[in-house]
């Protein structure tokens, strides 16, 4: 899921980003409400995590901004206004969910999820493509064999990749493509990135024997196809 953080406060914002590229997430982190709004026109995100008073342009600016391009983005507004009147602003703005700071991460993650759960077409809480799932709770992948369901351990990275590849199963997906979707704004990997992330998840599959599931379609990129049940 990539989620767009507004959070000018260095040391916070920082711990945010990596609790939410823990949990498998791709976070593009802006630190005013004006490079927030040049993100949110250039990618599609699924949540948005807004800091209320912000350089710039505001976070209940932005949400407004936002809201008036009809666009339905689940927001959670940060921010250390705590009356009941602050949160009917933030709310009435267009926010989704409030959370006052201080705060802990355990809080901040646990809101995210409802969010999630009250819109489900962001995520469902688990992904089944033929005889794969992904596990959005735990943040496990698992393959189903006759014996049953076996967990296999992915790093954030090879979860990401299969997440997409299912989300795209028999669909031919470029390198662009994977780029754009999980590599954060500004990121500048190296130019071989994704064919080497892309063998390290295949290695990783063919000790199950599923490596064969993803095709290298040469000149056009690759193609993910899952199959019923594996022997």
């Amino acid at each position: 899921m990539r989620i767009l953080l507004v959070e000018d406060e260095p040391d916070l914002g920082a711990a945010i980003k990596q609790s939410l590229n823990n949990n498998n997430h791709v976070v593009d982190w802006a630190l005013d409400g004006f490079d927030a709004w040049d993100y949110f026109k250039l990618k599609e995100y699924h949540l948005g995590i807004f800091d209320w008073l912000l350089p710039g342009l505001s976070g209940i600016e932005l949400i407004k901004k936002i809201r008036q391009q009809q666009k339905s983005l689940p927001i959670l507004m940060l921010t250390a206004k705590d009356s009941m009147d602050d949160k009917i602003v933030g709310l009435d703005a267009g926010a989704d969910d409030y959370l006052v700071k201080p705060f802990d991460m355990p809080e901040l993650l646990a809101r995210l999820r409802a969010l999630q759960r009250r819109t489900p077409q962001i995520q469902p809480q688990r992904l089944q493509v033929g005889n794969l799932s992904l596990d959005y709770g735990t943040n496990t992948f698992w393959l189903q064999e006759e014996s049953g369901e076996i967990q296999v351990l992915l790093t954030k990275k090879e979860f990401q990749l299969l997440e997409y590849f299912m989300q795209h199963s028999n669909q031919i997906v470029t390198s662009e493509q994977l780029l754009e979707r999980l590599w954060e704004f500004g990121a500048e990997p190296p130019s071989n990135v994704v064919a080497a992330q892309i063998c390290l998840l295949r290695r990783k599959l063919a000790k199950y024997g599923c490596d064969e599931m993803l095709e290298t379609v040469y000149g056009l990129g690759y193609r993910f196809q899952p199959v019923s049940s594996v022997k």
